[in-house]
């Protein structure tokens, strides 16, 4: 496919496919980067009741940077790998104490904030300051295999930002990703499942049966009450995952307390 009809299918299917989001119709960046840690690993149906939720109690960087830890881990139940809302958390905290409460505007300022990596800095800067940034994730990867690399197997994410590169829509890259974004869900729709031709593809391991889920269930019981080590294990239906999600949540900074009583940090 040509790059110019490239770029106009993703236009095309941009205005065909356009699904409303909170943190698109205000892209202001502490909308986008919650929006985008929450969205990792999760669905956006799943993320918009929770989004909203989240904002409607934290609005802005201050008033997250001022909650505890606790709080942030009680609203963030049901989105999982909540590693996740620790990190946002001390994002909003750095955002406070290193730029003086103003979102950062430089790709190297936003690459500093907690939890956030490249891919992340990346859409931040396309999304919320309408910048030409250069990011790969798993919704670009499935377009332009899909139109670049059909039957090919152990696509590179370098060949596929060469082709990003040429093809971005550099007067509205905003625009154009939620165009990808949103063609990619369709396709999804459709039955194209790619991502398995992508070098990078890592399947997601299944949630039963999971360190991560014992994780879960421990953090979710905390959000209820604090507790002694021993009532935590019965209410949990701890079994040999116990030991080590607990250890992994105190080392994280996730879980605090003592045998006596183990509760959320505050």
């Amino acid at each position: 496919m040509e790059h110019e009809e490239f770029q106009r299918l993703i236009r095309q299917m941009g205005d065909e496919l356009y699904r409303p989001m909170p943190w698109r119709d205000d892209t202001r960046p502490y909308y986008v980067l919650v929006s985008e840690l929450m969205l990792q690993q999760t669905q956006v149906a799943r993320v918009v009741p929770k989004f909203e939720a989240f904002v409607a109690q934290f609005p802005d960087e201050a008033a997250l940077a001022s909650a505890s830890l606790a709080d942030v881990l009680k609203s963030w139940q049901g989105l999982g790998y909540n590693r996740r809302a620790k990190y946002l958390h001390e994002a909003a905290k750095r955002i406070v104490d290193k730029f003086g409460g103003t979102f950062p505007l430089e790709y190297d300022d936003i690459l500093s904030l907690p939890g956030v990596g490249k891919n992340t800095a990346g859409a931040i800067s396309a999304y919320a300051f309408n910048r030409p940034a250069i990011f790969i994730e798993t919704n670009v990867r499935t377009v332009f295999i899909h139109h670049f690399f059909a039957g090919a197997s152990d696509v590179d994410d370098k060949a596929i930002g060469l082709l990003l590169e040429a093809t971005l829509d550099r007067r509205d890259p905003r625009a154009f990703y939620w165009g990808l974004m949103d063609y990619s869900s369709w396709l999804k729709s459709t039955g194209v499942r790619n991502n398995a031709s992508s070098k990078h593809y890592k399947k997601q391991a299944p949630l039963e049966g999971s360190l991560r889920q014992m994780r879960g269930r421990i953090l979710k019981q905390l959000t209820v009450a604090d507790m002694p080590e021993a009532d935590l294990r019965i209410t949990v239906q701890a079994d040999e995952r116990f030991q080590p999600a607990l250890q992994g949540l105190l080392a994280e900074g996730l879980v605090s307390g003592d045998d006596e009583l183990l509760h959320l940090t505050k």
